[in-house]
């Protein structure tokens, strides 16, 4: 299976973050466990396929299980343009274990507690976010503004808080941040599948294949993982990106994931 940069680079580095473990989670129609059918901030990102290095990024820092916990939270969530503006190598060399830290306070400054929605963005003159530091807010010319980033998107509703789109990464003051402890596979599978099911169950393929993409992504590239499971998520995740119906989709990547539990076990 040949990928994209974008897809070869969430690949090797989607580990595992996806939550706290869930045991016995049943088949693709199991029971609704009470997560809400719209997708959360992650799921969403990963669906609009723009923002491929963000959810990357955020694997890398160990940050997905904060951002598809209750919040609410509001991202400011530079596309795939926006990294591609930092200088050659910057992003490479972020996503290196040994700057996990720092990545971690670069993507927690995009990051405010609450749902702020953008007009009332647009009355603040500043907002703290998760890594301490404040970021600065203007209306320029009608441009809304955060720090040096224009807002270019604004208020996509997510079930944990709502998503601005920015077309600059914003660069935090020196500061530190907790380094937060790698996840191992079973929760990276268990949580996906718990996340998948209630969103599949309630008519969302589209996000439920998303949500199994990302685990089976992540899945793929660790060495923790049997080389017999990681082929068979290589293969479904090629097969699964000639199906058109997002159904079929969400199937192909299950029945691999479920594979790979029984490998695991």
């Amino acid at each position: 299976m040949k990928l994209t940069t974008a897809q070869n680079c969430r690949r090797l580095l989607l580990i595992a973050t996806l939550g706290l473990q869930v045991a016995g989670v049943g088949s693709l129609q199991a029971a609704d466990h009470g997560t809400s059918a719209k997708p959360d901030i992650v799921a969403t990102a990963v669906k609009a396929g723009s923002f491929k290095t963000l959810a990357a990024a955020l694997a890398a820092a160990d940050l997905v299980e904060a951002l598809q916990g209750k919040g609410p939270f509001t991202v400011l969530a530079p596309t795939d343009e926006a990294f591609a503006k930092l200088p050659a190598g910057t992003v490479e060399s972020l996503l290196k274990p040994e700057n996990k830290s720092k990545l971690q306070a670069i993507l927690k400054y995009h990051v405010i507690s609450g749902r702020v929605a953008a007009r009332q963005v647009a009355g603040l003159e500043s907002a703290k976010t998760l890594s301490g530091a404040e970021v600065k807010i203007s209306l320029v010319d009608g441009q809304l503004k955060v720090n040096d980033s224009k807002v270019v998107k604004t208020d996509i509703d997510t079930a944990n808080g709502v998503i601005h789109v920015i077309d600059t990464v914003l660069l935090p003051p020196a500061g530190s941040a907790k380094v937060m402890p790698n996840k191992g596979p079973g929760m990276i599978l268990e949580t996906a599948i718990e996340r998948g099911v209630p969103l599949y169950n309630a008519g969302n393929a589209e996000a439920c294949a998303a949500v199994y993409e990302v685990a089976a992504l992540g899945l793929s590239a660790r060495h923790d993982v049997p080389e017999k499971a990681r082929m068979r998520l290589k293969k479904a995740l090629a097969q699964s990106q000639n199906q058109k119906d997002w159904s079929d989709r969400a199937w192909t990547l299950r029945a691999a994931l479920d594979e790979t539990r029984v490998m695991m076990n």
